[in-house]
């Protein structure tokens, strides 16, 4: 064996380390990048690896947030439903997305939910696509609001790669301000965990009520103020075909009444 073949087999050798610890790192950044996102106490859509999900105890108010992906809901049979031996008191209803999409479902649900005797409500899906003012004025031309319904609601989950933080906290509260100074109460804006304490921290959004999504936990990891908490998205009803939000309320239901538009006369 020559010389230079000796020493190309060494280097070959000594590559193999080299491999190996690489391998072990990215496994490693993969373990903890699924747990930082999907596992951990500021995670957000992670499936519960055994069984069920729990629901959290110590709450009487109970509702849903349903859209076109519950297609065809029964209602006679949703008004009997019970969770945790509660009724459902309240219902959000997707609206509208960006500037030009209403959810196809959203004026028979928006119906159905007053005349079957929710409390409802509708939210806005946020796009990056379109400004503010564009979401928010759409919203309003699509959305009639009454006395009695639920604030309106900005489902806000992305921040674009390229925006500085600032702006795009400067165009959220654009989009809350259109819409509060036509119905005079203050949106509630809809977010998850760890997008609310990265992006939704600073003093200005802590006058808006919010609804935190934090799943398979037994109680709010959230320790600011909040309203609304979406437990689960894969709860289970009559009258609704496959998986449905589950939500609760952080009050009394006389306190939910009291948050509607135009509240209840004392």
């Amino acid at each position: 064996m020559t010389v230079a073949r000796k020493k190309k087999r060494g280097r070959r050798r000594h590559r193999h380390p080299a491999l190996w610890i690489g391998g072990v790192l990215m496994i490693g950044l993969y373990v903890w990048a699924f747990y930082h996102f999907f596992v951990g106490p500021t995670g957000f859509r992670w499936r519960a690896m055994y069984g069920d999900a729990h629901y959290p105890q110590g709450y009487e108010i109970h509702g849903i947030d349903i859209s076109h992906y519950q297609d065809n809901i029964d209602w006679n049979k949703l008004k009997q439903a019970r969770v945790t031996g509660c009724p459902l008191r309240f219902v959000f209803v997707k609206s509208t997305e960006g500037a030009s999409k209403v959810d196809k479902n959203f004026k028979k649900n928006f119906l159905h939910a007053k005349e079957n005797g929710f409390i409802r409500g509708a939210y806005h899906f946020w796009s990056n696509k379109s400004t503010a003012r564009q979401q928010a004025y759409f919203f309003l031309e699509k959305v009639q609001l009454k006395k009695g319904d639920l604030p309106p609601v900005l489902d806000i989950e992305h921040l674009p790669a390229e925006m500085n933080v600032k702006v795009f906290q400067r165009d959220v509260l654009e989009w809350l301000r259109i819409v509060e100074s036509c119905y005079g109460v203050k949106p509630i804006i809809y977010t998850y965990y760890k997008f609310k304490e990265s992006y939704l921290n600073t003093p200005e959004f802590e006058e808006y009520p919010f609804w935190i999504a934090h799943y398979y936990v037994p109680e709010m990891v959230y320790k600011g103020s909040w309203n609304f908490w979406q437990h689960t998205d894969a709860g289970k009803l009559p009258g609704i075909r496959g998986n449905v939000d589950l939500d609760v309320f952080n009050g009394s239901y006389y306190e939910l009444l009291q948050m509607t538009i135009g509240g209840v006369e004392e």
